[in-house]
């Protein structure tokens, strides 16, 4: 008889996914949907976009600026290889006058305007520190040109993480929006029972109780799906709003061994190298100190005149008096510094010791490389496992929200035991967002780390594609 007076959406367990009931309060909708309302004319952003767009980066904009900086260094240090040219003017004018005065001779004037313009060239035929000097140039252009591939390489690894982040949000929502939607269903039907007196007022707070956390739940997740659009557009240096394809996939399949994945890691790594260089460079700097003990020998050339108009030293001043001379002057010339009071043994010594300390700061990195490539490997084969099994739990999860809900509809079971069934739904849902977010994190990892490619295809160890449906590689997003 009751089953006349109960809703006959009870008997409907379908309606549980198939009917979105809006359960937000006026209040809070106004509150939350007023901070996150829509713009129009939106930029859309796909995965693939994001490295070209972290270019715009600010601080990726300012190691540019370091490179160029280091090239200039570069350029400037290779000039020392040629000749130098000087020209040098005292006065251009300079004008002289005067009296000499002498009680045994006639007193002597002068009124002149002269001028000594004069031109040196340069060559250094053998100097010590011009190789070290210009190796070191080189070496810090490379290290220059590798920090701005590491900032870059990091910057798109940091922009695609949030980027997964922002969509994982995205599915929270909805998965909290899902479950709002079975706990409303939950208290009409506990309201629905109350009213047909088969049910009683504390499954109905129950019901409320829950309805009220999974409200909470979905205000925050809003949130901080707001807060990760915020991060994104400040990683991606952008000012319009965006839009992303907010459902998640996986971005791509590992086809690379663990011992491949450490051997291409520690062959490409930027940072490796850029150890590797700073140790040249301290090496060269050493051998800069002992160079400044050797000889230094050039060429010179230095024309000299002098131009003169007025008399100088003369009885009597005429104006109109003009000459010139010139001389040039054409020299091998030597220096050497001999002794410094071992200045530059000790400066030396003190150079090797850095570089010797490059070696063990070159192994500890290599140790820490080993370890987070593994780790990511590994990692990234246990949330495959994740995917499967949330997915299954989904799936199982699912069939028993619908059983319970059968059984408390004809009075055999209770309202706790439908909500605890669909909190482990809610949950299996939540996992495998986690599963997928935490796999793509991942993949981006071991591609930051290795530099290996990331494939569209899952292929075996002999690079046959794999067709057991079973198989990892054959799930259903």
């Amino acid at each position: 008889m009751f089953r006349k007076v109960i809703n006959p959406v009870l008997f409907l367990p379908i309606a549980l996914f198939l009917n979105p009931i809006n359960v937000l309060s006026s209040e809070t909708k106004n509150n939350i949907d007023k901070i996150l309302e829509e713009k129009s004319n939106k930029l859309f952003i796909s995965y693939e976009d994001i490295e070209k767009i972290i270019l715009n980066n600010q601080e990726l904009k300012s190691l540019e600026n370091l490179v160029s900086s280091a090239g200039f260094n570069l350029s400037s240090q290779v000039s020392k290889r040629y000749p130098s040219l000087d020209l040098q003017a005292n006065g251009l004018p300079k004008y002289v006058s005067g009296k000499q005065f002498s009680s045994n001779s006639e007193t002597l004037k002068t009124s002149q305007f002269t001028a000594n313009p004069s031109l040196n060239i340069r060559w250094d035929l053998i100097d010590p520190l011009r190789g070290s000097e210009i190796k070191i140039a080189k070496e810090n252009f490379k290290i220059a040109e590798n920090n701005y591939e590491i900032k870059k390489k990091d910057l798109i690894q940091e922009a695609r993480k949030r980027y997964h982040k922002y969509q994982k949000s995205y599915q929270e929502i909805q998965n909290k929006k899902f479950a709002l939607d079975l706990s409303t269903t939950s208290l009409n039907n506990a309201k629905a029972k109350l009213d047909a007196g088969i049910g009683t007022k504390f499954e109905v707070l129950e019901a409320e109780a829950q309805l009220s956390r999974d409200k909470q739940s979905l205000n925050e997740k809003k949130i901080e799906h707001e807060i990760n659009r915020i991060s994104l557009k400040e990683i991606l240096n952008i000012k319009e709003d965006f839009e992303i394809i907010n459902e998640q996939n996986l971005t791509g399949f590992w086809n690379h061994r663990l011992n491949k994945n450490v051997n291409a890691g520690l062959e490409n790594n930027l940072s490796l190298k850029n150890l590797i260089l700073q140790k040249s460079i301290k090496n060269n700097q050493a051998n800069i100190f002992l160079s400044q003990n050797k000889p230094n020998i050039y060429i010179s050339n230095t024309f000299s005149s002098t131009f003169s108009r007025g008399d100088s030293l003369s009885t009597k001043i005429d104006s109109e008096k003009s000459g010139s001379n010139y001389t040039n002057t054409i020299s091998l010339n030597f220096s050497w510094n001999l002794f410094n009071g071992g200045q530059n043994k000790n400066s030396y010594k003190s150079k090797i010791a850095d570089a010797e300390a490059e070696e063990y700061a070159y192994k500890n990195l290599e140790n820490v490389l080993t370890t987070n490539i593994s780790e990511a490997y590994l990692n990234l084969k246990l949330n495959e496992e994740k995917i499967i099994s949330s997915m299954k739990e989904i799936k199982s999860s699912k069939e028993s929200v619908r059983l319970s809900r059968l059984r408390y509809d004809v009075g055999i079971s209770t309202l706790k035991d439908v909500l605890v069934r669909q909190s482990e739904l809610s949950n299996a849902k939540s996992k495998n967002i986690n599963a997928i977010y935490n796999y793509n994190l991942n993949l981006d990892k071991l591609e930051r780390l290795t530099l290996l490619e990331v494939s569209k295809k899952c292929l075996d160890d002999k690079k046959n594609k794999i067709n057991d449906t079973e198989s990892f590689c054959n799930i259903q997003q």
